[in-house]
């Protein structure tokens, strides 16, 4: 499990965070059917209880909208991704099938409420840094080109950015190829549902996509403390 921190300034703006990082070896593959009969079962549950109105009222989304405004940023404008998720879903927008780790984490996402990271931990170059996103700082978000990220919380390697709630940056990409994940579930409303949401996680990757070596710990500011999921 790499280390990862909070900066002073997000723990000042976002004194609740926690954050729930799992690392575990895996084997990725083509989107799979069974998982995929789970996330329509999801997306109906979803449809049929969720009105559009209500989306960003839920707490765990709530809050993440709360951490963009106290950090500088339109939560309208960059929507963290679990909300952009739901919302497609109620107004019944098809999901991607991109494959079976990122589906799964969209499902962890839809499910839970939380804004989770997923990265291929190979890519990674040393440890994680939670910070706030600079102006005119370079970073490519997932299938959407060069991202604004100024004022938006931002995991940083080494080499700069690779994760925010609204998209994860191309360089440090799940693929087929990748057999080491790190998956980061975002708590900004604290720790209710938080450990559930690692669970079922693990649930599922370890049924879907042959997890082993599984690892959790759950992070805080200045605080880390390893879980048994």
């Amino acid at each position: 499990m790499r280390t990862i921190t909070i900066s002073d300034e997000i723990n000042q703006a976002c004194p609740d965070l926690r954050v729930l990082a799992i690392a575990c070896r895996v084997k990725n593959s083509e989107p799979d059917t069974a998982l995929w009969q789970e996330i329509e079962e999801e997306e109906r549950r979803v449809r049929s209880s969720v009105r559009i109105e209500e989306i960003n009222k839920w707490l765990p989304i709530q809050a993440t909208r709360q951490a963009y405004k106290r950090l500088g940023k339109d939560p309208n404008r960059y929507r963290p991704s679990s909300e952009a998720l739901r919302r497609r879903i109620v107004k019944e927008m098809p999901l991607y099938r991109i494959d079976t780790l990122v589906d799964l984490i969209n499902l962890v996402s839809i499910r839970s409420g939380y804004s989770i990271g997923g990265f291929d931990a190979d890519k990674i170059d040393g440890d994680l840094c939670l910070g706030v996103g600079r102006e005119a700082e370079v970073y490519h978000g997932i299938g959407r080109g060069e991202l604004n990220i100024a004022g938006l919380p931002v995991y940083r390697d080494r080499q700069g950015g690779i994760g925010t709630p609204t998209s994860d940056e191309e360089r440090t990409k799940i693929g087929l190829e990748t057999t080491a994940l790190l998956m980061i579930i975002n708590g900004y409303s604290g720790m209710e549902g938080l450990i559930e949401a690692g669970e079922y996680a693990v649930g599922l990757l370890r049924r879907y996509a042959s997890a082993e070596c599984v690892e959790a710990e759950l992070i805080a500011y200045g605080q880390r403390e390893k879980l048994d999921l």
